[in-house]
């Protein structure tokens, strides 16, 4: 609340909100600690529910219904739709957005707001940069299927898409970028 606060006092209201948080926490289901559990729940779930809501209630305020320019984006993980080994908790979380997705899309569609997920691939962030300097993250990165991690950069044009007015009459949707990586 205090972010949109500050971000309000300079820009005003959002027509525009990325939810993006999410932190890795592999273990098997067997082996994984309660507390670790809530702490990623807390975060790659209801973090960016939290988020998308305050956005909506805030572009709400503003009068999304009237001028139909209300746009959220959910970020998940090519994984919703896949699972590796030792992420089931995480894998289930993030296919759970994708769901939420669509269901704030229904909820909030008469209130001039568009919801929709974009499932990024494995792709080189703070949060795994030392994993994949390693010899095993160079593994990793060898099996997969074009042998390499999906560039940054390959979600613009989709994030570009999502926020603008050209997808005023897309909402509900996920895509997945991954550059093959889920195949």
């Amino acid at each position: 609340i205090a972010a949109f606060d500050a971000a309000a006092a300079s820009f005003g209201a959002p027509d525009v909100v990325v939810a993006n948080a999410g932190i890795g926490i592999g273990a098997r289901s067997t082996d994984m600690p309660a507390d670790r559990l809530r702490t990623l729940v807390d975060t790659n779930f209801t973090g960016l529910y939290l988020t998308a809501r305050e956005g909506a209630k805030r572009m709400i305020a503003a009068g999304s219904r009237e001028n139909e320019c209300g746009r959220i984006i959910l970020i998940g993980s090519m994984t919703a739709h896949m699972g590796y080994r030792g992420d089931a908790a995480y894998s289930a979380l993030k296919a759970g957005l994708e769901h939420l997705g669509r269901q704030f899309a229904h909820e909030w569609i008469r209130l001039g707001i568009n919801v929709n997920t974009v499932h990024p691939g494995i792709m080189r962030t703070e949060l795994n940069a030392d994993w994949f300097a390693s010899d095993k993250g160079d593994a990793q990165i060898a099996g997969l299927p074009r042998r390499r991690l999906v560039d940054l950069s390959a979600l613009d044009d989709i994030m570009l898409f999502f926020a603008s007015d050209a997808s005023r009459q897309v909402t509900g949707t996920a895509i997945t970028i991954d550059d093959g990586q889920s195949l």
